[in-house]
């Protein structure tokens, strides 16, 4: 019997007709959009791609703290599925470790590199781009999509998370997938999509817990007043999705807070070694209060007393340290204007006008529907961020990207459309152009070195694109010359303006792929004068460590060990050093090799007070180290009867006790630096390289 295989026009011999459609329809997109529109965004896509990913080793391993537990999430299941810091498993970082597991996986794959943890993210990001296109595509059509797509990519916070191994990205793809499936659910119809949303949203949860919840009042809003069929279905289906929410949030807290604490790790970050106590503590209610959850007694007091003197940069509240002072004007601050607020005033004016361009349409109308769900979704992200104040860094704002692409690519077409009809629609796109291009022209001019001339210019441009808005159509019409662009002016006239108020976002982010971020507190273009601002950890176009330190002492790895680009030997990592801590080590080099060479059996090779101390140390040798207090060392996870324990069945011979707990001591703290001065023996700085190393094999 014979087969014949039909082949579509313009593929080759032997493709079936129906992978040549499937192949077809994702070149050329829908037979609706315009021919030119689909291989635009697989353009943009592209140069995404390689912005992204341009030069991605230059970043390091990033966050040190982050990258540690994904190289521990290499060398051990227990270790990947609890987050936990070390291979060794004795505490956690103080995140759920879904964005962990991603790093990792590519990690066992690829072998562990800063290449290989960035990955991940840098996909992620790709992923959202694309994403946050299609939506806008499903609600405002393809040219609103494609710009979406473009503002997406070039918003420079974007830029920087996306190339950083923080939680941020991946918590951005789950957020703006969970979008994605409500919008789907909205234009068919089938519930399954809003239970894929829930879905989604739940596995945000899992990526850093509360912040995904920030998005919830749009996702729920939108589909509430806007969704198919009546109001009692629509409530029900909300309380069925509400089920799956909770599950999918829910599932592996349920197994950490069952489990036997003997059996896992200590929960980073909490009093308690509760998962719920931070959620609700640390990472949960102080972020808004600035009450310091996760924290009790002697440690609160001495976090106090750090943060009143600005000696700690962990713990900055909602005053002058990380997001700057808590207010309605936070976003425009020198902290997060850089990062996300440059096409604000645009994107206001695209609500208000795409609000009002659709206020006839029928109550499930899929434009009006994405200008609720964009505009809700930027306004409760611009409250909570605005008036937290607890922790905030400004690179949480990369979060509220997808709501400015949205509401701006959805915006400026409904601003053409209102610009066809009356000339108040020229005018109030003229305006918007001109105050996005002014406050462009203030951002760039807070750091004056950078891209000289190129706020003015943005300025000249944008005035010369609203004289081209504001000449009557009328006008040009009884101009022979000129008559045929009359119709055409409008548009044109619109993405000429996008892309002129798009120059200062583009300069920061390719600046941002053109330097080093590591440490904490990264931070998108260049230097700004803010102590806490974008760039402000170092030289602009250098690396910049947290703390302004240098790269972690002793950098030797082991054979197979891939380091990343641009880490040498010369900076530290002893108490109150390295990454993310301020201070100087008192590790070296001979420390390093001391420890290796004397490690024997033992699973750690050595205890420290803090991650922000060990994180450097297990990096650079590929081997576990023990975190007795979690990030900053005030975690009271580490016990006298535990050290004897680890000691006595081998887990554990050298602590290194410099500097007397960490950074916040606490009472805990101090009882097992007494234990361990009392019963080890201190090993001579000339043998090990540096002082406070004990050696507790005699102490069994």
């Amino acid at each position: 019997m014979e087969t014949t295989t039909t082949r579509h026009p313009g593929f080759a011999p032997g493709v079936p007709a129906g992978v040549a459609a499937r192949l077809r329809a994702i070149v050329r997109g829908r037979a609706q959009d315009p021919a030119w529109a689909r291989p635009a965004l697989l353009g943009v896509l592209a140069l995404t791609a390689v912005l992204y990913t341009w030069g991605l080793n230059r970043n390091g391993y990033g966050n040190d703290f982050y990258a540690a537990a994904v190289l521990a999430g290499t060398r051990s299941w227990k270790a990947f599925f609890f987050g936990a810091f070390d291979a060794g498993s004795f505490i956690t970082v103080d995140k759920p470790p879904a964005s962990l597991w991603l790093m990792a996986l590519s990690g066992r794959i690829f072998g562990f590199s800063s290449w290989s943890m960035l990955l991940p993210d840098a996909l992620a990001g790709v992923v959202s781009v694309a994403l946050v296109s299609d939506i806008v595509r499903r609600t405002a059509g393809a040219v609103a999509g494609l710009a979406a797509a473009v503002v997406m990519a070039l918003t420079p916070v974007a830029v920087l998370m996306f190339r950083f191994n923080n939680p941020d990205a991946v918590l951005t793809l789950l957020m703006v997938a969970s979008a994605w499936a409500l919008v789907v659910s909205l234009q068919t119809g089938r519930t399954r999509w809003l239970m894929v949303a829930a879905a989604a949203l739940g596995l945000a949860f899992l990526t850093k817990y509360l912040q995904a919840y920030v998005a919830l009042p749009a996702l729920v809003l939108t589909y509430l007043l806007l969704g198919p069929r009546t109001w009692l279905r629509r409530i029900g289906e909300l309380l069925g999705a509400a089920g799956v929410l909770v599950v999918s949030s829910g599932w592996w807290v349920a197994v950490v807070t069952l489990l036997p604490a003997g059996a896992r790790p200590y929960v980073g970050g909490s009093t308690d070694n509760s998962v719920l106590n931070l959620i609700f503590g640390l990472d949960g209610i102080s972020r808004l209060t600035g009450a310091i959850g996760g924290l009790a007694g002697g440690a609160a007091r001495g976090a106090g007393r750090a943060i009143a003197g600005g000696g700690f940069r962990g713990f900055g509240g909602g005053g002058p340290g990380f997001g700057g002072q808590a207010g309605p004007l936070r976003l425009f601050n020198d902290q997060l204007g850089g990062e996300i607020s440059w096409l604000l005033p645009l994107a206001g004016v695209a609500l208000l006008v795409g609000l009002w361009v659709h206020r006839r349409a029928p109550r499930t109308d899929l434009a009006r529907a994405g200008y609720v769900l964009w505009g809700a979704w930027l306004l409760t992200h611009a409250v909570v961020f605005s008036f937290a104040a607890g922790i905030l860094h400004p690179y949480y704002a990369v979060a509220m990207a997808p709501g400015v692409a949205g509401l701006v690519g959805a915006g400026m077409v409904d601003l053409w459309r209102l610009g066809t009809r009356s000339y108040l629609g020229s005018l109030i796109g003229a305006a918007a152009l001109l105050a996005t291009a002014w406050w462009g022209e203030q951002l760039l001019a807070r750091s004056p070195s950078f891209a000289p001339g190129l706020g003015t210019l943005e300025v000249a441009l944008a005035v010369a694109v609203a004289v081209v808005l504001l000449v009557p159509r009328s006008a040009l019409s009884r101009l022979p010359r000129l008559a045929g662009l009359a119709s055409r002016a409008p548009a044109a006239a619109l993405a000429a303006g996008l892309a002129v108020v798009l120059l200062g976002p583009a300069a920061y982010a390719i600046d941002t792929i053109g330097h080093s971020e590591q440490g904490g507190t990264p931070s998108s273009g260049p230097a700004t004068g803010s102590s806490f601002g974008p760039g402000s950890g170092g030289p602009q176009g250098g690396p910049r460590f947290a703390g302004g330190g240098g790269p972690p002492a002793g950098f030797t790895p082991r054979a197979g060990f891939t380091p990343p680009a641009g880490f040498a030997p010369g900076g530290g990592f002893g108490p109150g050093g390295g990454a993310g801590g301020g201070g100087g080590g008192t590790s070296n080099g001979a420390l390093t090799a001391f420890l290796e060479r004397n490690q024997g059996g033992a699973t750690w090779l050595v205890a420290v007070a803090s991650s922000m101390q060990a994180a450097p140390l297990e990096l650079s040798t590929g081997r576990p180290v023990l975190s007795m207090g979690g990030f900053s060392g005030s975690d009271p996870a580490m016990t006298v009867s535990k050290l004897q324990e680890l000691v006595r069945t081998g887990q554990l011979r050298y602590v290194l006790v410099s500097g007397g707990g960490g950074p916040l001591g606490g009472a805990e703290s101090q009882s097992v630096t007494t234990w361990v001065t009392q019963h080890g023996t201190a090993v001579s700085s000339t043998e090990s390289g540096a002082s406070g190393l004990y050696d507790l094999s005699t102490a069994r």
